[in-house]
């Protein structure tokens, strides 16, 4: 059987400000009805002899991304949870290590959750073409056949042919060129962009990553040993004491450099990594003038730009190769050719600990969502919904109290030991040092103001007494 291992721990950064640390650009529907994980999964549709997926995740984005796979109809085999990224090393030897107790000779399909496929047919062409080589033992990685000279991308240097179609040995993998450099690696026709997507026996993968790197494959069988298991969301928590302590490193670096069972396959199908706003303008629907629009845009003389409108009006003049994206809470102004620099505004928000790096102003929760309104120094105005059946944590606050008017639906309010109904334009107050706990019992989504007012409104002061969600 062919497991497919999708990674999904990635933040994002360069596609800030709408991929957040905590919503990055995986779970965005950023080209469509899905999210760049749904898509991965679902351009897996028709391959044969495949079984159920497994994911790995970071711990932080756990009730998202199974949503997003729920909502698929998919049932993976397995959710494994990172307390910290330390690379696709450490990440496919957690997942070969779980797939091995469903399959013992089983081969695997190793997939970045955010990358786009355009030619589905090629594509799993090419994925027939590297199980066959994975029988043979072979570690098979995907070399993207290059359409121009590009600089944002690290290349695999072909080596000899295999009898296997077009398949080569891997002579070397190389960072990421200068100009020039990119200009003789296409002309050569010898060299391939490095897609980070393989395909390689379970066994194979965890015997070569053993002699490569022992440090890395001892860690992580300490953690997968001692791994927690939620049987209800099949979440499984690696443990996270020895998946720290496991050296960060690339399934490039710590294995494919070294091995001699690393082949290529070269693939020509529309492939993207999305890792970038010209690159996400590069595979969007474009207009006569080379502009991409999203949302709630007026624009007059705008020329190759990509501009989006999440909340507001964007009105645009006179723009040429620009990026302009607006959230609730952010805005970026970029020229196109400095997009890969996005990344030095995101360490400056986390050095100087701005919240825009974290989270949108509509947060997402198991139970639903909330929206901060407005804020002052000792008051927060916040909307919140409620999902259908769902209810928040048995919680107290030390420094805040809380007013909740419901707006729509119907609430079912616990505050110490009491409980009650609330209907539409009736309200409540949970005093500082409540025990209350906020439920909808309806079939409708409940949605709430609630306003907190207090010396300090951080979402850390909550002490939680009983979640369903193990928070």
């Amino acid at each position: 059987m062919l497991t497919p291992i999708i990674l999904s721990g990635g933040s994002g950064t360069r596609l800030w400000p709408l991929s957040r640390e905590h919503y990055p650009k995986q779970l965005l529907n950023l080209l469509g009805e899905h999210s760049l994980l749904q898509a991965t999964l679902t351009r897996l549709q028709g391959l044969p002899n495949l079984a159920p997926p497994i994911l790995v995740c970071n711990e932080a984005h756990r009730f998202l991304v199974a949503e997003q796979v729920r909502s698929l109809g998919i049932a993976p085999s397995a959710i494994l949870l990172e307390s910290a990224g330390r690379n696709t090393a450490p990440a496919a030897a957690i997942a070969a290590l779980a797939a091995l107790e469903k399959d013992p000779d089983g081969e695997l399909l190793l997939l970045p959750a955010d990358h786009l496929i355009q030619d589905i047919p090629a594509f799993h062409a090419a994925i027939a073409e590297a199980v066959l080589l994975a029988q043979a033992q072979y570690l098979v990685t995907f070399g993207i056949v290059p359409t121009h000279p590009e600089t944002g991308y690290g290349y695999i240097q072909a080596g000899a042919a295999l009898s296997v179609a077009n398949c080569r040995k891997v002579a070397a993998f190389v960072e990421k060129p200068d100009a020039e450099t990119a200009a003789g690696y296409l002309s050569s026709g010898e060299y391939f962009w490095n897609s980070g997507m393989f395909v390689f026996k379970a066994k194979a993968y965890l015997e070569e990553l053993g002699q490569q790197a022992p440090d890395i494959l001892e860690a992580c069988e300490r953690a997968f040993d001692n791994v927690s298991l939620d049987i209800e969301r099949d979440f499984q928590r690696v443990d996270a004491q020895d998946f720290l302590a496991c050296p960060s490193n690339s399934i490039d670096y710590a294995v494919m450099e070294h091995t001699q069972q690393a082949v290529v396959v070269p693939l020509a199908a529309g492939w993207n990594d999305i890792g970038a706003w010209s690159s996400l303008w590069a595979v969007s629907k474009q207009d006569a003038q080379g502009n991409v629009v999203q949302g709630d845009v007026m624009m007059e003389f705008c020329k190759n730009s990509y501009l989006r409108s999440e909340y507001r009006l964007l009105a645009a003049l006179g723009l040429e190769d620009l990026v302009v994206v607006e959230t609730a809470d952010a805005v970026l102004v970029a020229h196109k050719d400095r997009v890969q620099d996005v990344k030095k505004i995101v360490t400056r928000l986390k050095h100087t600990e701005r919240g825009e790096v974290d989270l949108h102003r509509k947060v997402q929760r198991p139970w639903g969502t909330y929206e901060t309104m407005d804020e002052e120094e000792r008051f927060l105005v916040k909307r919140i919904m409620v999902k259908p059946g769902a209810s928040l944590s048995l919680q107290m606050h030390h420094h805040r109290s809380e007013h909740w008017i419901v707006v729509k639906g119907t609430a079912r309010i616990y505050r110490d030991g009491e409980s009650f109904l609330l209907t539409e334009n009736q309200s409540t107050y949970i005093p500082l040092g409540t025990r209350h706990r906020l439920e909808n019992p309806g079939k409708v989504p409940l949605e709430i103001i609630e306003v907190q007012s207090g010396g300090y409104l951080g979402e850390d002061d909550i002490v939680r007494f009983e979640d369903q969600y193990g928070r």
